[in-house]
């Protein structure tokens, strides 16, 4: 067959320049995106940074009120941004068009999400109002993305009525949620975001729904997991700068850093690529439509965990030249790692099918951490023994792979 002088066939060719005659109109209809192999964009990326800057003051919430109540405050106001970012990742799964409209939606979005990050920290009677029409913006671009994909494409209208129909009653709910008093207000925060969720839920269970591109989906809440993970390293980073530089602020800087890396390890070669496998397998089969769901929701606990952990990380580092952490920074440190690891645990269990594996890793490193973080140790000792537990905790893991009872996507 004769070749192009970059080596594609004529065929090859042909739909190399059909797509970039696509590329060049400026203006596209929404279509549904399966094209195999299809990857996070770059404008995901771009999209991602702002909530980069939101998990950052969340995590500011946490780390200046380390008490029941500061983290029931961090777990709800992450919660509304998390579900911001996921109900926006599953329209862009389905309708991504990369054309200018898109783009300008996306972006207005993006303008929402700087502006929830700017008034995260002082959610009172004035500030909380430009939390509120912010989280608004960003469902009205949702909706407005909808409605564009309704007005093309009638077969997937069946799919998109549950999403038009949560997400405007939500937005709904959050613009009434301006006209009330604090605290009532938060109530109807909550109010608005649990009718929201019942959009997409619906969706998923009908028999003829538009599918989601099971590729791109793990690519991109594993993105989100990188993004709460930098939160970590930088935790490193400002404690180290912001502890002087002493002996014991290094060596505690340096096992922070290996726990990291070990929960990054953890979920990307163990419970995420399990997650991933089960995807890549039964994600298309429209019967078991609740894989995905379950996938999705469990990550909710992973990325409140793990920003939870990068502000005990933290506190640990600043504090690594004294003789002991406070009962807040270890109970911090503690139930975040204690959460991520549950919550993995739980994804292997469900996900693979191989509950006694899930059960001897992760499980059991719930209760290690959560036994050492009751400890009163100096901040070195306490985290060379998380980082113990994590560091053969991943171990076990791989072993679990290597024998066969665990099975793996690469992620």
């Amino acid at each position: 067959m004769p070749q192009q002088e970059n080596g594609a066939t004529p065929e090859e060719q042909a739909e190399l320049d059909r797509e970039d005659a696509e590329e060049r109109e400026l203006v596209r209809p929404p279509d549904v995106n399966q094209e195999s192999n299809r990857s996070a964009t770059r404008l995901e990326l771009f999209f991602d940074l702002a909530f980069v800057l939101f998990v950052a003051r969340c995590a500011d919430l946490l780390a200046k009120d380390e008490t029941w109540s500061g983290a029931l405050t961090f777990t709800a106001v992450l919660t509304i941004g998390w579900w911001a970012w996921a109900s926006t990742t599953l329209y862009a799964n389905r309708f991504d068009t990369d054309d200018a409209i898109f783009r300008l939606l996306t972006l207005a979005g993006m303008a929402g999400v700087v502006a929830m990050a700017a008034s995260v920290d002082k959610l009172d009677a004035t500030t909380s109002r430009w939390f509120a029409l912010a989280y608004v913006v960003l469902r009205v671009v949702l909706i407005a993305g909808y409605l564009r994909a309704w007005r093309v494409l009638p077969d997937a209208r069946r799919t998109i009525r549950p999403y038009l129909l949560g997400h405007s009653a939500g937005a709904a709910v959050w613009l009434i949620s301006l006209a009330v008093p604090t605290p009532a207000r938060y109530v109807l925060w909550g109010v608005g975001v649990a009718v929201d969720l019942v959009g997409p839920t619906l969706a998923a269970r009908l028999k003829d729904a538009i599918p989601l591109h099971m590729e791109h989906l793990p690519e991109r809440f594993g993105l989100f997991v990188i993004l709460v993970l930098g939160e970590s390293v930088a935790a490193v980073v400002t404690g180290v700068h912001d502890g002087g530089w002493t002996a014991g602020v290094v060596a505690t800087a340096a096992f922070a850093f290996l726990v990291a890396a070990a929960v990054w390890w953890s979920y990307f070669d163990l419970s995420g690529g399990v997650a991933k496998r089960r995807l890549l397998q039964e994600g298309h089969d429209r019967t078991r439509q609740g894989v995905h769901d379950f996938y999705v929701y469990a990550h909710l606990p992973i990325a409140v965990s793990l920003a939870a952990v990068a502000v005990g990380l933290e506190h640990a580092v600043v504090h690594g030249a004294d003789g002991h952490l406070s009962t807040g920074t270890r109970a911090v440190l503690g139930i975040g790692l204690a959460g991520f690891l549950a919550s993995a645990a739980l994804i292997q269990a469900v996900l693979a099918g191989h509950v006694r594996a899930a059960l001897v890793w992760p499980g059991t490193g719930v209760l290690l951490v959560l036994a050492v973080s009751l400890m009163d140790l100096p901040p070195p000792v306490l985290l060379a023994l998380l980082a113990a537990v994590l560091v053969a905790g991943v171990a076990t893991g791989v072993a679990q792979h290597r024998a066969g009872e665990i099975h793996t996507a690469h992620t």
